[in-house]
């Protein structure tokens, strides 16, 4: 139920940013144990963009539920790991399934699928059948999250 409500959450808070989604067909990916190996897109993503995307409150919400290395953004979220030192924790695979479907690696999660549209419940009318990410800006994600040392 939890995860449900959630979904309902991000959609709704995705629709002021969703000219921004992605209008692109889902590009194929494997999962390998915990993690997607290969990029979306068969390149790096740009760490600069991706900064921009995990703070940016209209686009990836990550700030919502996650804090993190961003002393200019306030009022960060409690309900989720840090994202400091996630470059150390995890390799850039495990990050872009995590990103692209944490409930893969957790049914019970409480993130949203980035790169998920189908098994979906009540998602708001303008992101049914789209990606609340791009593979690009997934990608930019992972590249960002990469260089998270501690």
């Amino acid at each position: 139920m939890r995860r449900r409500l959630w979904c309902v959450i991000v959609a709704a808070l995705c629709l002021p940013g969703a000219s921004l989604r992605a209008q692109e067909a889902l590009r194929p990916y494997a999962v390998t144990g915990d993690a997607i190996t290969a990029a979306l897109t068969g390149q790096a993503g740009d760490a600069m963009r991706g900064r921009a995307i995990v703070a940016n409150r209209q686009l990836g919400l990550c700030l919502l539920c996650h804090s993190g290395p961003f002393p200019e953004e306030r009022f960060q979220g409690n309900l989720a790991p840090s994202l400091a030192g996630a470059g150390s924790r995890w390799s850039e695979g495990q990050l872009r399934l995590r990103i692209v479907d944490a409930g893969r690696l957790n049914p019970d999660t409480i993130m949203p699928p980035y790169y998920r549209i189908q098994g979906l419940d009540r998602v708001a009318r303008g992101l049914v059948g789209k990606p609340i990410l791009s593979a690009e800006q997934i990608e930019d994600v992972v590249a960002f999250l990469a260089t998270l040392k501690e």
